[in-house]
C-alpha cells in the first residue's frame, strides 16, 4: 500500500455566482446535428425553453447536468465542466424527466425517494429525516410504504420531483414535466415549480406555464432563435410555428 499526500479531486473551485455557461456547444447523434453553436449564460431564477418537436430542446436540457455530453464546446456549472467534473455537477443540478416511470427505480415510495441520498453516502438517520420531510411536503407521506408503481400519474411525477429535491440541488431542470398529466395534476406541478427556491429551467409545450418567468429561450432546428422575456419569446415562437 502506498501512502502520500491526498490528491485534490478537482482543480476547479465551484463559484455559484457563475451560473450555467454554454460555450460554443454543439451536439450530434451520429451524422445528425441536433444542436449547433450555442452560447449562453444562464443566471436567472426562472428560465423556460420552448420549441417544436425535434428542435433540440430536450437535448439542450440534458446537456445542463451532463446526461448528454457536448460534441464540441463546453458546458460549465458554477465553473465546473460537465465533461470532467460530472459528479460535482450532478450534486448541483437535479433533473426531472417527462415520464416519471423512467426515474422511479425502487419498489416503495420511501425507498425511491431515498435512492439518491444513499448514492451520496448520507447517513441513515439523516436520510430518513429528509425523506419524511419531502414526502410530507408533496402529500406522499401516507404512501411511504406503498408500491411506487401503483401511484397515480400525478403522484408519480411528485415522487420523481421529491427524489430530486431531497438531494437539495441548487438548480433543477424539468423536461416537459406536465405533458403526461391531466389538467389538475399539471396545475399542481406548476405550483410546485413556482414555489421552488432553486433556479429552475423548464422545457415545455405548455406556454402558460412560463407566465412570470424571467427569460424564455426558443430553439429551432438546433439553434437558439430567440432569447427574451416570456411575452416576446412566446410571440416569436407562435410566429415561427405559423410559418410552418
Amino acid at each position: 500500500m502506498r501512502f502520500g499526500r491526498p490528491q485534490p479531486r478537482s482543480a476547479a473551485v465551484a463559484d455559484p455566482a457563475r451560473g450555467i455557461e454554454l460555450r460554443g456547444v454543439s451536439h450530434r447523434y451520429g451524422d445528425r446535428a441536433v444542436l449547433d453553436d450555442i452560447d449562453l449564460h444562464l443566471t436567472e431564477a426562472r428560465i423556460g425553453v420552448i420549441g417544436a418537436n425535434g428542435s433540440g430542446k430536450s437535448t439542450f436540457a440534458r446537456l445542463l447536468n451532463g446526461l448528454v455530453p457536448p460534441t464540441t464546446g463546453q458546458v460549465l456549472v458554477d465553473g465546473l465542466d460537465t465533461a470532467t467534473q460530472l459528479r460535482e455537477v450532478r450534486r448541483r443540478v437535479g433533473f426531472v424527466f417527462q415520464d416519471p416511470d423512467a426515474q422511479i427505480v425502487y419498489p416503495t415510495v420511501a425507498e425511491d425517494a431515498a435512492y439518491g441520498l444513499e448514492n451520496q453516502g448520507v447517513p441513515a438517520d439523516e436520510r430518513a429525516e429528509r425523506v419524511a420531510e419531502v414526502l410530507d411536503r408533496y402529500g406522499l407521506s401516507g404512501h411511504a410504504d406503498h408500491p411506487a408503481h401503483l401511484l397515480s400519474g400525478g403522484q408519480k411525477q411528485l415522487l420523481a420531483i421529491a427524489g430530486v429535491l431531497v438531494m437539495r440541488p441548487a438548480r433543477v431542470v424539468f423536461d416537459e414535466p406536465t405533458t403526461l398529466l391531466d389538467l389538475v395534476n399539471a396545475r399542481r406541478v406548476a405550483r410546485v415549480i413556482d414555489e421552488l427556491e432553486q433556479q429552475v429551467i423548464v422545457v415545455t409545450h405548455q406556454l402558460d406555464l412560463l407566465d412570470g418567468f424571467d427569460r424564455v429561450l426558443v430553439v429551432d432546428g438546433g439553434r437558439l432563435v430567440e432569447d427574451a422575456a416570456p411575452g416576446p419569446a412566446v410571440a416569436a415562437y407562435r410566429a415561427l410555428m405559423e410559418r410552418r
